[in-house]
Order: structure tokens, then C-alpha cells, then sequence
């Protein structure tokens, strides 16, 4: 199946590993200008970059940076004039990962406001700066990375699950708003717990679980949920918008 992306510019934020690195492998395997974003990991990404050919472009983004969305649409667009694609994967753990163990009323509030605030005011902040270039061509697609646990919970998850939870209102609204521009798509998509090469230990931990749970009795690996996320990314897709899929093998 000809996905119709070849010489599209597609922008993966959080593409230096875990998912987001197969999900910037697939869109360059279809033919599309990918912009690898990164906010620690600049010689990942640069390895990545190297590795998938084509055409690439590694560009700093910070979730937590309100200047950063500005200036990485400024970047790409001198780079191709372009943006067709936007898949919001980076994420922003706050001062620390979730802490199962700690009730989250005892979270420090450094802790779950820089989480809230980052992965919602920073997601949004780059949606809405793609979005005039979109609505110009007629065409784009947003595809934002949520997790399992924003309908499921977990324990130690609740800012986490708060954060991911509010993509899922704005894409569904923003949907309407752009589809009437154009062939705009807005979509959600939530993994679970997902092989990739830098969860290793944690997959060990509760991959026996979380198995368990799913029809297909194993976790989805990284490639697997990025097959998703560049099908709902291109022009393959010419209907599915506005939803909010689950992509874990069935949990």
C-alpha cells in the first residue's frame, strides 16, 4: 500500500528512542522528510538520523520551553517549507517519574505541576504552531501519543494519566476546527506497556502482567505501535479522525 508520503515533512518530537525512534523509521521507510526532535539526546538522534537515510533534519525541543515550538516550526520551515505531519511523542516526567508508592496527594508540586504543564501547555503549544502551514495546504495530520493508563490508571500515574488524558479532549475538538480547513486529521494514540530498547528492565519487571491481560498474550513492540502512528499519519488515511485508539495488543 503507496502510504502518500513521499516528500512529506513529518516531525516526530521525542524521536532520540523508546517509540518515538520507530515511529521516525517508519515515516522515513515510506519516503518522508523526517525532523528528529530532541531535548537531551542530540548524538541519539544524530545516530538516527544517519541510520534511516533519506532525508533528516535533528532539531532541539523542549516540552517545558514555551519559545521552543516557535522556533522548531521556524527551523523546519526554512528547511523544507513544509510541515505536513505532527507526531507529538515527547514527554516530560515532571521532577521525577511516577512513584507507585507514594500516594499522589503527597507528590511534591514541582513535581505534578511540571508534569501537567509541560506535556498539556507544550503539546498544545506546538499543535497550534503547525497548524497555520496546514490549514494553507489543505492538508495535515496530528497524531499525539497518549498511554493505556489515560482510560486504564495506574498506581503512581494520576498527573501522568491527567496529562495524557487532556490530548484526548483537544484532539477530538480540534478535529472539527481543522476539518473544515482541509484534509486535516487530528488522532490520538495510546500504547501500553510497549517493548523498546530502552525499557528493558521494566518490561522484565511487569511485562508478565501486563501480557496477561492482552488476547494476543504478549506486549506490542515499539515497531508495531509506530505502524500505527504512521498509518493514521498519511494519506492512506483518509477518515479515521477525532479518535482516541488503544494500540496494545488487545489490553
Amino acid at each position: 500500500m503507496d502510504l502518500g508520503l513521499t516528500g512529506r515533512t513529518v516531525i516526530v518530537t521525542g524521536a532520540s528512542g523508546g517509540i518515538g525512534r520507530e515511529i521516525a523509521r517508519g515515516f522515513a521507510a515510506e519516503g518522508a522528510d523526517v525532523v528528529l526532535t530532541c531535548h537531551r539526546s542530540q548524538a541519539s538522534a544524530e545516530r538516527l538520523a544517519k541510520e534511516i537515510g533519506g532525508r533528516s533534519l535533528v532539531a532541539p525541543y523542549a516540552l517545558d520551553d514555551e519559545e521552543s515550538a516557535r522556533i522548531l516550526v521556524e527551523t523546519v520551515l526554512r528547511w523544507s517549507g513544509r510541515i505536513d505531519v505532527l507526531v507529538n511523542n515527547a514527554v516530560h516526567w515532571g521532577a521525577a517519574e511516577p512513584e507507585p508508592d507514594l500516594p499522589f496527594e503527597a507528590a511534591p508540586d514541582e513535581s505534578w505541576r511540571k508534569m501537567i504543564r509541560a506535556n498539556v501547555e507544550g503539546t498544545l503549544a506546538l499543535s497550534r504552531a503547525v497548524v497555520p502551514t496546514m490549514r494553507q495546504r489543505g492538508w495535515g495530520r496530528m497524531v499525539h501519543i497518549s498511554s493505556s493508563v489515560a482510560v486504564d490508571g495506574m498506581p503512581g500515574g494520576e498527573y501522568y494519566g491527567a496529562a495524557k488524558a487532556a490530548l484526548h479532549g483537544f484532539s477530538r475538538s480540534a478535529a472539527f476546527g481543522l476539518g473544515k480547513d482541509g484534509d486535516i486529521l487530528s488522532n490520538v494514540v495510546m500504547p501500553g506497556l510497549t517493548r523498546t530498547e530502552t525499557n528493558v528492565e521494566l518490561v522484565e519487571q511487569m511485562g508478565g502482567h501486563y501480557s496477561a491481560l492482552a488476547p494476543i498474550g504478549r506486549l506490542l513492540d515499539a515497531a508495531e505501535v509506530a505502524s500505527a502512528v504512521v498509518y493514521l499519519g498519511s494519506a492512506a488515511n483518509t477518515g479515521i479522525t477525532g479518535q482516541a485508539i488503544k494500540v496494545t495488543g488487545g489490553a
